[in-house]
């Protein structure tokens, strides 16, 4: 029947609308990862065991992922391994490590907003390595995001840190920063074989790896019985984090991609330090006061300039 075509428009237009509803999804399921963590961590397991468990129950979904988006594709060369295993280091072991480690110390709403600078260590990066310059809007919204940043830091310091004393919590937020700098390392040199590979041939490769980096590390740093005297609750809060807040929102992000691009689905990420924060606030009960909210609003508002001037 000639009423029930679907016009050219209303298939753009809801593309546009499950792109936008797969990013702000996506971009929850991200946030939620440090809820889980430090839920985990109330049933005293340390960073080490915990990322391995993640990263053991993500290793499967991951490795699948791979082999998708590789059917039919050239097989890897010497140089497409060493790059996969040194974006896989970067971009997820390191990166994930040093999360894990720093949130032991910081709030989950903090953390959110540390690698939510990621954009703008992306630029320094692109100046330090091939002198591209920032431009004055870029400027601005670095200075008011950092603002916001050094606002809930100083909260963090004087609020104690959740308990942790002010010294660990600038030790946290020091470890979550070096996360944000690993991963937007990873961004400056994935260009490359994105292009070659392709995004989500990349992303399972390099999480593969990252996965058994991390059950290696396991494997040296504790004995095989430290994994099975966790508490029961570790192990589905691993499972859970393996799946919805892993590898189900990098899917999502990918598929959002595709239907309004990565300049949209990246401003529609905003979402993702605001559900973080009431999350902590509601699921963990963390404080939300005048100055995490002023904190917040300076590094979404800084963002927003910088990624919009920036495009």
């Amino acid at each position: 029947m000639a009423g029930s075509a679907v016009s050219p428009e209303q298939s753009s237009s809801k593309s546009i609308v499950s792109g936008l509803v797969l990013a702000t999804v996506g971009a929850i399921a991200f946030s939620g990862k440090a809820i889980i963590v430090k839920l985990a961590y109330r049933h005293g397991v340390d960073a080490v065991t915990l990322i391995m468990l993640r990263m053991l129950f993500a290793l499967p979904l991951f490795a699948v992922m791979a082999w998708w988006a590789g059917r039919g594709k050239p097989r890897l060369t010497l140089r497409d391994w060493l790059g996969v295993i040194g974006l896989g280091f970067s971009g997820y072991y390191l990166a994930s490590f040093l999360d894990f480690a720093g949130l032991a110390y910081i709030s989950a709403g903090f953390e959110r907003l540390i690698l939510y600078l990621n954009p703008t260590l992306v630029l320094l990066f692109g100046w330090l390595l091939y002198r591209r310059r920032a431009s004055r809007p870029q400027v601005i919204g670095m200075v008011v995001s950092y603002t916001g940043v050094a606002l809930v830091f100083g909260h963090e310091i004087w609020s104690g840190g959740g308990g942790v004393g002010g010294g660990l919590a600038a030790w946290g937020a020091f470890l979550c920063f070096l996360s944000a700098v690993s991963y937007a390392g990873y961004l400056v040199y994935s260009g490359e074989f994105v292009k070659r590979l392709g995004s989500l041939r990349l992303v399972g490769l390099a999480t593969s790896v990252a996965c058994l980096l991390c059950i290696a590390q396991f494997a040296l740093l504790r004995p095989m019985s430290a994994a099975l005297t966790v508490a029961p609750e570790v192990i589905w809060l691993s499972v859970l984090n393996a799946t919805l807040c892993t590898a189900v929102p990098v899917l999502m992000v990918m598929m959002a991609i595709e239907r309004i691009g990565a300049a949209v689905a990246a401003q529609t990420g905003m979402v993702g330090p605001l559900s973080t924060i009431l999350m902590g606030v509601v699921i963990l009960g963390e404080p939300f006061t005048v100055w995490i909210a002023a904190g917040t609003v300076l590094v979404i508002a800084g963002i927003f300039v910088f990624t919009r001037t920036g495009r």
